[in-house]
């Protein structure tokens, strides 16, 4: 077990450094394996392809970790989540560019699926639209996340997930404010008209 171990930690360093000068498109599995010295018999004995050695840096470097730890609420888990991505900013930037399926993005929206359906069931229940709310919530913060990581100087990780965090609250606050009864109409109208100009 600890020589598998070594063996997929010596492919994950070899994609790493691969995609310090190389897109990921481009790079084969036959590039991995010369760059630690393995055969491909033993990379296709670890990993199905190169999407999920990918797959399972993010895996065992951040989820498995932080799996281990404990996280008072997800805003907690989300702070610690983005430190990592900043910390490692230039392989993730690269990763979030990576198009097509079994993209690294489609696989972080799968674990941010995971995280946040159970909290959706808390507020929602068992609503018929439990799935529809989690996707829209889901979407919010995968797509802000690679927005944010994407940019060139993306501001400081910590600051990053606040305003993530003030932008729910705030606006949920201001909904509760207007909305006092479910169903009811706004207190105050919203003047659409200087919105269309």
């Amino acid at each position: 077990m600890a020589g598998a171990n070594i063996t997929k930690k010596a492919m994950a360093a070899a994609l790493k450094e691969l995609m310090e000068t190389k897109c990921f498109a481009h790079i084969t599995v036959e590039d991995i394996c010369k760059k630690c010295q393995i055969n491909r018999k033993s990379f296709y004995y670890h990993f199905k392809d190169k999407y999920h050695l990918l797959n399972w840096i993010y895996f065992t470097e951040f989820l498995e970790p932080a799996h281990k730890r404990e996280h008072p609420d997800n805003w907690d888990l989300l702070e610690e989540m983005c430190n990592y991505f900043y910390a490692n900013q230039t392989f993730y930037r690269k990763a979030f560019k990576i198009d097509g399926q079994n993209s690294f993005f489609d696989y972080f929206r799968e674990v941010i699926t995971v995280i946040l359906s159970k909290s959706m069931e808390d507020i929602f229940g068992k609503d018929a639209s439990l799935d529809f709310y989690t996707n829209f919530y889901v979407d919010a913060f995968v797509y802000a996340i690679r927005r944010w990581l994407l940019q060139k100087d993306c501001m400081p990780s910590q600051e990053f997930a606040e305003k993530l965090k003030q932008c729910v609250v705030k606006t949920s606050k201001k909904i509760i404010q207007d909305y006092p009864n479910e169903g009811s109409h706004p207190k105050k109208g919203i003047r659409n008209t200087d919105a269309i100009g």
